[in-house]
């Protein structure tokens, strides 16, 4: 079993910018790639970005160069780096950890851009 936890959510105002950070505990040898979703109020869950164990991150094309990812795999976290947040960044953001034939997911972290 691998245990996902998100932390650094929170409320920041347009323009502004936030850390997200996510850490996996437990059988963490199996982890392969973990990465970040969000979900908006009324919307699909949609991929934000990931990080595979050999550090090729992958982006949603909306998000590109606006957003981060990166890792470091003797800790088992990775980091989301998001600037320029908008209105329309605000939703969960929720980190999850693929092992072979398992996805783990966090319970989410609530980002909020509001003036």
């Amino acid at each position: 079993q691998v245990q996902v936890v998100e932390s650094g959510g929170g409320l920041v105002q347009p323009g502004g910018s936030l850390r997200l950070s996510c850490t996996a505990s437990g059988s963490t040898s199996s982890i392969y790639a973990m990465g970040w979703y969000r979900q908006a109020p009324g919307k699909k869950r949609e991929m934000v970005a990931t990080f595979t164990r050999g550090g090729n991150p992958n982006y949603a094309d909306s998000l590109k160069g606006r957003f981060t990812i990166s890792g470091d795999n003797d800790k088992n976290t990775v980091w989301l780096q998001m600037n320029n947040l908008t209105p329309e960044d605000t939703a969960v953001y929720y980190c999850n950890a693929l092992a072979t034939g398992k996805n783990y997911m966090g319970r989410g972290t609530q980002v909020t851009v509001s003036s």
